[in-house]
């Protein structure tokens, strides 16, 4: 029996063999390339392109024209913003050195590991291969070149920590030496390490 397929617009152009799950959506002029799979309740906007077996986890938003590159992998909860690139190559080239046009075989693709309910803002450009962490937010317009930790809040060109982020998505506060607190939430996390949060669990 098949399993129950999402909302796939008219306009998208979806490969038989994507996985689109149920409640998931993929909007007008979206691209879904062959053995990609979406989870549960995912939205594909317009004109975004999701690549050749991408893995999208549940819950997941990849906004209005953003380009999705094989092999990216998308934990749940992930939020990808308009325009944003994952780039899969990490020396790009059009040819091989003697002039010759690359092919497929001519070079290894290299993915974005996105986890858990991380978010990439609007027209940021990730440069694989890195890992984005946990509840990590990536600035709008930042340009990603290296690991970013989990709950990272990180800007700029190149894109370097200027704060922690909890997972309501709000910067968090220092209350004492290396002890941070959710405004929002009031959950709490302290610092373990250089570039290392964790949260402190509840009581």
């Amino acid at each position: 029996m098949t399993a129950p397929r999402g909302f796939v617009h008219d306009t998208a152009d979806v490969a038989d063999s994507a996985l689109i799950s149920e409640g998931s959506k993929v909007w007008h002029y979206a691209q879904v390339r062959e053995d990609a799979s979406l989870g549960e309740n995912c939205i594909v906007g317009r004109g975004a392109y999701v690549g050749t077996g991408v893995e999208v986890g549940p819950n997941c938003k990849i906004q209005n024209y953003a380009l999705v590159y094989e092999p990216a992998k998308l934990a749940a909860g992930v939020f990808v913003g308009p325009a944003v690139v994952l780039t899969n190559d990490h020396f790009p080239r059009a040819i091989n050195a003697d002039g010759t046009s690359k092919s497929a075989d001519d070079w290894h693709p290299v993915g974005v590991d996105i986890r858990e309910g991380a978010s990439i803002g609007a027209s940021a450009t990730c440069i694989a291969p890195l890992v984005i962490g946990r509840w990590a937010l990536v600035g709008a317009g930042s340009v990603v070149v290296k690991n970013v930790p989990d709950f990272a809040l990180v800007v700029g060109s190149p894109a370097k920590r200027v704060g922690w982020v909890g997972a309501a998505g709000h910067p968090l506060t220092e209350t004492a030496t290396g002890e941070w607190v959710c405004p929002v939430t009031d959950a709490k996390y302290r610092e373990v390490g250089p570039e290392q949060l964790v949260e402190i669990p509840a009581e």
